[in-house]
């Protein structure tokens, strides 16, 4: 029997006074330093019940904290256990191998990906060559038509070559980036990441890796381009003498589950994954997979679950976009949400808040001589943009109550790091 090394949250413990939290937090969040668009909110998460307010209907951009409502639209708008797939088939000319992708962002070439457990294209490529038996291969086509509209999102000019982000493709290789190995951000990224995998995998399979184009494959029906469950299907069955019918399966690896991926997102704030994931939130709707179908899909999953949306605007996935607006009160009650036992699909997104002073992008934070109370108590999604932080998760208290908390400031001119303390 495993011994108990941490005890569960204390559900029985007290509620803290109103009057108590909001001698704790307003003269931070009134300081002048924040500006005057602070948007706030202190939950008690087992029961949502507000404990303090602070403007907190007040629509604010809330940088990297959307990424929670990315998480919870994805994870209900799809199965965690979920995976996305990548499958070849074969083209309409004889030798041609058709990449058929599904949006996922953490496929890797080879076994020196950037993501622990992702499909790889040298496993994908393996398959190709069983199932065509010998047969010559003499092209590699890429299909990345699931995704659709503008690779970029609506931000700001210097953020798609910053190295937090890179084109938006149906089809990449490690987020898109150059070097596998490079996980931390900021990490250089492919221009063209379908083609960059392409090519990549047309290495793999022996051919000449500037013939790769993209183009779209043939009679496609039957190949999921989705996230799907289940055991990756039987390769084209490799008859003797001519080329295989096109559209033939040849193979399919998949991605880690959603579940993980959604872990992932949050922990190391990943603006790809985020991007890839609020796509599949819009193929399940129904909706174009682009950037402004991925907003309109998880704004209708968000009014299907309950949740406050007054003043809401999205414009992407990852919180990149000043566009974005969202009140303090929306990811409180999605916090409350996630924690609701009747949801239990939903709690995935508490295994991945970064813990204060320990993991992800709370790393570095809490450390200083007035801030190492909240270490290894807090565990909260970040978001940071130029005169914009916000920090939205959990907190347990003295007594052991679990608390939900949004605190949100878009305006800050002064010291960014002040601010972020601040917060």
């Amino acid at each position: 029997a495993a011994p108990v090394v941490l005890e569960p949250a204390a559900t029985a413990a007290p509620l803290p006074r109103a009057d108590r939290i909001r001698a704790a937090v307003q003269r931070a969040l009134e300081d002048p330093l924040l500006g005057d668009r602070v948007s706030a909110e202190v939950i008690d998460l087992a029961t949502g019940s507000s404990l303090y307010r602070h403007r907190a209907d007040l629509p604010t951009i809330p940088a990297s904290t959307v990424k929670l409502v990315t998480a919870v639209t994805v994870l209900t708008a799809r199965n965690p256990a979920d995976r996305i797939p990548t499958t070849a088939v074969a083209g309409a000319e004889p030798g041609e191998v058709v990449l058929v992708v599904g949006g996922d962002p953490t496929l890797a070439i080879d076994a020196t990906g950037a993501y622990p457990g992702a499909a790889r294209l040298d496993d994908l490529a393996d398959q190709v060559r069983e199932s065509l038996g010998g047969r010559e291969i003499t092209k590699v086509t890429v299909d990345s038509t699931v995704f659709t509209g503008p690779v970029h999102g609506p931000w700001d000019a210097d953020i798609p070559g910053g190295g937090y982000v890179g084109p938006i493709t149906g089809l990449m290789t490690d987020a898109g980036r150059v070097d596998p190995e490079r996980v931390t951000m900021p990490a250089k990224r492919w221009q063209e990441p379908d083609l960059a995998a392409g090519r990549a995998f047309a290495e793999l399979l022996g051919v000449a890796p500037d013939t790769v184009r993209r183009g779209e494959a043939p009679a496609r029906g039957g190949q999921a381009t989705a996230a799907s469950a289940g055991p990756a299907a039987a390769p084209g069955a490799a008859t003797p003498g001519g080329p295989l019918p096109p559209g033939t399966p040849l193979g399919r690896v998949y991605s880690p589950p959603i579940q993980r991926l959604v872990e992932i997102m949050l922990l190391d704030s990943d603006n790809v994954i985020a991007e890839a994931l609020a796509r599949q939130v819009a193929m399940a709707r129904g909706q174009p997979a682009s950037f402004a179908g991925a907003a309109d899909a998880m704004g209708e999953v968000l009014v299907d679950l309950g949740l406050p949306t007054s003043g809401l605007r999205l414009a992407d996935g990852s919180g990149l976009s000043r566009e974005n607006k969202v009140p303090a009160s929306l990811l409180t009650a999605v916090l409350s949400l996630a924690a609701d036992p009747d949801r239990p699909q939903l709690a995935a997104i508490f295994p991945g808040l970064p813990v204060a002073a320990w993991s992800g992008t709370l790393a570095q934070r809490f450390e200083g001589e007035d801030l190492t109370a909240g270490a290894g108590v807090v565990r909260a999604k970040t978001g940071t943009l130029l005169g914009v932080h916000a920090i939205a998760g959990t907190v347990t208290t003295r007594e052991g109550r679990v608390l939900g908390f949004a605190f949100l400031a878009d305006e800050v001119a002064g010291s960014q790091e002040q601010a972020r303390e601040l917060l």
